[in-house]
């Protein structure tokens, strides 16, 4: 145990962020570097090293929380860095990106502040990096056996890397013109500055792992070509299909869906545009969707200098407390204030848009909605609250409802579908073809991060199985679990 009286000594501590004024006006990490250097082995120090740890019921990597910030308490960084990338490949992606169920299902969190896992997580792994911790582990041979992994997500990267470190030659195929996916362009940049990807990648290309972009599979190469090439093939190419707002006006210039927007920003960071096709500057932004993506769009709206931005949501405002059908360690729905939120805009719930109004030329100019309730268990409009606002962009963040269909890469495989859109797959992750397995949102649907992480690496294992007859891989997840937090 790090402190035994470390939950009863220590009050729970997070990580500072910049000034709202300052950091609207760069696009870099909202968080004061180095915060966390002064108070994070304190703080690693409340974890109670629990018996039942129910943080690992939080989370399906199967961190090994009690033991890494055991270390970190310690200060014994890189055997805390030893422990963390023992079930994580990727710990800098989910220190940041990850809602951190763990921390809902912390036991400590039955009654005070639970411990601050996200933030340990992410200081060790940054202490890693400074301290040259993490280096490139190539296979000390080669099996003789190629894969392809499509997709280039948290769920393909897991994937890839373990493969790769198993011995089989691997490429990595990715239809943008950079490595990432939605790590790359779907998570602004101050959020997650790219650095940390580009690092990784250049960690994998050390390995041995090949990456292959501007390169779609179903359009550039056809699912035949593919299998003719390798001896397995992973699909981890995201649930990318996203959910439309079919009202009228739906057509006008200015309605755009979410990843269509933030993919553009983020190419100004990497240097590919002066300034954005699609920009807020100057303008009233509305963003339909409550959720962590339409939270990015609002940062995003600030950072170019929107003149208003207003983000709707059709369910009503979560409570600030856990409800009664939401008990201690489930992951519960709760009313959150990110860092977008912090810098300012108006969030309205319980509303639906009805249709956009435009100009003559065509461009969006307002947002008619109306209050909506249950009733009877069913959401209905309430009569007489309709209004409109101003609006001169609209952003769809609605979520996705499945993989894509329209690029022949579904067809092209014969890839069997279940009724949500997603793709089916065996205990090991296999397809109903032999020899192609799916991972991540391909097959699970949208998910998290830790999902898509602990997905590739279960593919990986049940791909090695069938390249080699064993596999001594993990397999932190099947299929078919769905923990208490999702």
């Amino acid at each position: 145990m790090a402190d035994p009286k470390g939950f009863l000594t220590t009050d729970r501590e997070v990580a500072e962020t910049r000034p709202v004024e300052e950091r609207v006006k760069d696009w870099n990490e909202v968080y004061v570097p180095g915060s966390l250097l002064p108070i994070i082995s304190k703080q690693a120090g409340r974890c109670m090293d629990c018996g039942i740890p129910f943080c690992h019921n939080g989370c399906p990597l199967g961190n090994l929380i009690p033991e890494w910030n055991d270390y970190a308490y310690r200060e014994d960084w890189e055997a805390a860095s030893e422990r963390l990338h023992a079930t994580n490949n990727f710990p800098e992606f989910t220190g940041r990106l990850c809602p951190a169920p763990c921390e809902s299902a912390c036991v400590l969190g039955i009654n005070q502040p639970a411990v601050t896992i996200k933030n340990v997580e992410v200081s060790i792994i940054d202490k890693a990096w400074d301290h040259g911790d993490v280096t490139p582990q190539p296979p000390e041979r080669l099996s003789g056996k190629t894969v392809a992994v499509i997709g280039s997500g948290p769920a393909g990267l897991a994937a890839a890397q373990q493969l790769t470190r198993a011995g089989h030659t691997v490429a990595v195929y990715e239809r943008a013109d950079r490595v990432g996916g939605l790590l790359r362009y779907g998570i602004p940049e101050f959020k997650m500055e790219k650095r940390h990807i580009n690092r990784r990648i250049e960690q994998m290309r050390a390995e041995g792992t090949k990456f292959r972009t501007g390169v779609e599979i179903g359009r550039d190469l056809s699912a035949t070509d593919l299998r003719r090439r390798y001896d397995a093939v992973v699909i981890a190419a995201g649930a990318t299909t996203a959910r439309d707002l079919p009202v009228p006006g739906r057509e006008l210039n200015g309605v755009h869906q979410a990843m269509e927007y933030l993919p553009l920003a983020n190419k100004v960071q990497e240097g590919d545009f002066v300034a954005p096709p699609i920009t807020a500057e100057g303008k009233h932004v509305v963003v339909i969707g409550g959720g962590d993506t339409g939270a990015d769009c609002v940062g995003t709206a600030h950072r170019q200098g929107a003149a208003s931005v207003t983000q709707l949501e059709i369910m009503p405002r979560p409570g600030e407390d856990r409800a009664p059908h939401q008990p201690w360690p489930t992951f519960p729905m709760l009313y959150k204030v990110t860092s977008a939120h912090e810098e300012g805009g108006e969030r309205v719930y319980s509303v639906a848009t009805t249709h956009f109004e435009g100009d003559e030329n065509g461009d969006v100019q307002w947002l008619h909605l109306i209050e909506v309730e249950f009733v009877d268990g069913k959401l209905t409009q309430k009569e007489g609250t309709e209004r409109r606002i101003p609006a001169q962009l609209v952003t769809l963040a609605m979520g996705f409802t499945g993989t894509d269909q329209e690029n022949g890469l579904v067809r092209q495989f014969g890839l069997a579908m279940d009724e949500r859109g997603n793709i089916n797959r065996d205990a090991d992750y296999g397809t109903n073809i032999d020899g192609v397995y799916v991972a991540g949102d391909a097959g699970r649907g949208q998910s998290l991060i830790v999902w898509a992480i602990a997905e590739g690496r279960s593919a990986a294992r049940g791909v090695d199985r069938y390249l080699t007859g064993s596999s001594a891989l993990p397999s932190p997840v099947k299929p078919t679990d769905r923990a208490l937090t999702v």
